[in-house]
Order: C-alpha cells, then structure tokens, then sequence
C-alpha cells in the first residue's frame, strides 16, 4: 500500500458521476489516504459528498449550451476564475495541494485538471459510460491515467490524443453500502419467501414511464405463478398514476409492491432474482457487481444511444439479455421475461456470468490505479 497520500476529486451534477466518487473516496480512505472533493455546493455532490464524512471545496462553473452559443464566454470566463483560485489555493497551503487528481467526467472536473496539469501534478479520469463527455474528451489527453466502465470506449480516448499505455479498464466502482447488500435482509424487508421469485423493475432515479406502462399490462401474467413476486420502482413523477392504474387487491399487493424509489439498493439487489431495469451506467455496474441476472431495456434517446453500448457490457458476457425500447410491447418482450422468471437454471448461468466480470472490485482497482500514479 502506498504512504498516506492526498487526493483530489472532482464529481458533480448527477448520481451516475457522484457516486462512482464517492465509492472510490470510501476505498482511498479506507486505505488511510486523504480526501478532498471538488464540485458546486448547489447541486447533489454539495449534499452527498459532505454526508459521507469527506472535506468539500465549493467550485463555480456553468456550462455551454451549443444551441446558445454566446454562453461560451460566460463558461470560459467562469471556468478560468475557477482554475486561478484552485491554483492559488495550492500553491498558498501545501495540504492542499494534491499528490494525484482524478475527474470523474462532468464539466466541474475542468478547472480541477487544468489546475493540475499547470502544476504539474499528475491527473486522471474516470468515464462511466460507452460515449464519453466533452469534459473528458477535452482532458484526454493530458491524462495521466484513463479509467473505463466500458472496454469499448478505448479506441474513442485514443482519437483524442491519449495514449494506449495510459488507458486502463478498471470498471465502474460501486459504494460499500451496495456491496454490502445481503439477500435474506433484503428479503425479510420486503416480506419476501426465501423460496420465492423476485422480479426488481426499475428505470433510474427519475423512472421510466414506458417500462411503468408495460409493466401495468403484465401484472395479471407476472402474479398468475404463486411464487413471483414484484418490486417495481416507478421514479417518483409516474408513482401515483401507475398505482391507480395497477389497481392492486389486497392479495395482488402482497406479491407486487410499488415504491416512488428504492433507497436501499444494496438488499434489494441482492434479494433478486431477476432485474428488469433500464442500461444507465450506475444501474449497470450495481446489477454487475451484486451479480443479478438482468433483462435490459436501454433508454432510447440517450446521446449516442449509450445506453444500449451499456447494455452491451453484460449482455455480452452472458449476463443479462438486451430488448430494445420499441420492443416491449411485443409478445416476445413478455415471453422472455415470464421465461426467464420460470428457468431457474438459466438464472444461474447469467449470475455466474455476471459474477466473473469481477465488477465489485471496482473500487479497489481504481484506487491501486491512483497509487500507482502517485
């Protein structure tokens, strides 16, 4: 292990880039490494990262938004304040001053790894996803160390300028609170038979209205076996209108529970038998690392359709199945689904599958990644 080192991050904007951070913070302070976050006090790294016990350095910047190209010169001029006073910081007070700095994709990383790489201290970057951010693309190059969730998106960081060497599939990391998941917890928590079937349906954390619908018109199929049950996550927007649509009885409402969100994914993960969920990159990397066999329906206006690319991951381990958006009305989409909930042995084939991926270490490998750096 290396000696005590001191690290920076900077995560922001959305939990697909904040908790990656923060799983790999939890490791680097576990290892007895210090350290510091930057991101804006306004948005969600300005709540989660001080929750979790780690020092949070407040960072202003705006984004440019191509369809009103006159933002430009707001962001380059916030953007330039923002790497002058991180830089002035670590020249003034050398316990700010960091041994390594890691980006974890959104545009708040920019004044972080500019400020690095003008102080020559070495930096790195963390893609989440299969179609990487400007902000990344921007930072390539410099980069001291690429980590990727996805191996696909190597070849993209090379045609802008970052060296093969520098590249390095790690995986996506996962908090402990997820690893730390435990099936008959989860199970006793939901009122779940040990001997049951599980099916976990959900869309992220703002829900997928589609998958809401189609699962309303399944409900009747998916109860006809005594041993499903149903946990479906509805985002919290679409809650009340699926409830009054699935019109539950009380004996329905035993087997299939519905909830705005899940807040303890970790037991809920680990309680499944079966995930029905859309191909974010955090959904990909919590169902990989808690080893769940996964029916996939990628969200079909992603940018660069990255979702589906996600999918691909476990998909093309063996680990889950892909249905396109369009699809899951078709009777195919059911028949799938209602079978795999049946075959307990093909179950198995994809949890074994998802098991060797060896995603639930991600976390460590990002962080013997950093140490090597520094």
């Amino acid at each position: 292990m290396a000696a005590n080192l001191n690290i920076a991050i900077a995560a922001g904007g959305t939990a697909g880039h904040v908790n990656p951070a923060l799983a790999l913070a939890e490791e680097l302070r576990r290892r007895g490494h210090t350290v510091r976050f930057y991101g804006e006090s306004r948005r969600l790294e300005g709540t989660l990262v001080p929750e979790a016990g780690f020092d949070f350095t407040p960072v202003h910047v705006t984004g440019f938004d191509r369809e009103r190209p006159w933002t430009l010169i707001t962001a380059l001029v916030h953007l330039a304040r923002a790497e002058g006073r991180i830089v002035r910081d670590f020249k003034r007070d050398p316990s700010l001053r960091p041994d390594v700095v890691i980006g974890f994709g959104a545009y708040i990383e920019l004044p972080l790894v500019r400020a690095a790489a003008k102080l020559g201290i070495p930096y790195a970057l963390h893609e989440q996803n299969s179609v990487p951010g400007l902000a990344n693309k921007q930072s390539a190059k410099g980069a001291a160390l690429i980590a990727i969730a996805q191996p696909s998106v190597s070849e993209v960081f090379e045609k802008h300028g970052a060296p093969a060497s520098a590249i390095k599939f790690t995986g996506n990391p996962v908090r402990a609170s997820v690893l730390a998941g435990d099936r008959a917890r989860g199970r006793a928590a939901l009122d779940v038979p040990d001997g049951a079937t599980l099916l976990v349906a959900f869309g992220g954390s703002l829900g997928a209205h589609h998958l809401n619908e189609r699962l309303i018109s399944l409900k009747r199929d998916l109860l006809a076996r005594d041993d499903v049950y149903v946990l479906h996550s509805t985002g919290a927007d679409d809650y009340d209108d699926t409830v009054r649509a699935l019109a539950l009885t009380p004996e329905e409402a035993a087997r299939y529970r519905v909830r705005p969100y899940i807040d303890d994914m970790g037991d809920v993960l680990a309680a499944a038998d079966l995930v029905l969920s859309r191909a974010g990159a955090s959904s990909i990397a919590e169902i990989a690392a808690l080893a769940v066999p996964a029916v996939l329906v990628p969200y079909p206006h992603a940018t660069a359709d990255h979702q589906t690319t996600n999918a691909r991951y476990l998909v093309d381990a063996g680990a889950a199945l892909l249905c396109p958006d369009a699809q899951i009305d078709s009777q195919d989409f059911a028949d799938t689904l209602l079978g795999l909930l049946a075959d307990d042995a093909r179950r198995d084939r994809m949890r074994a599958a998802a098991q060797g991926l060896g995603q639930d270490r991600a976390a460590q490998n990002l962080a013997d990644a950093l140490e090597a750096l520094a």
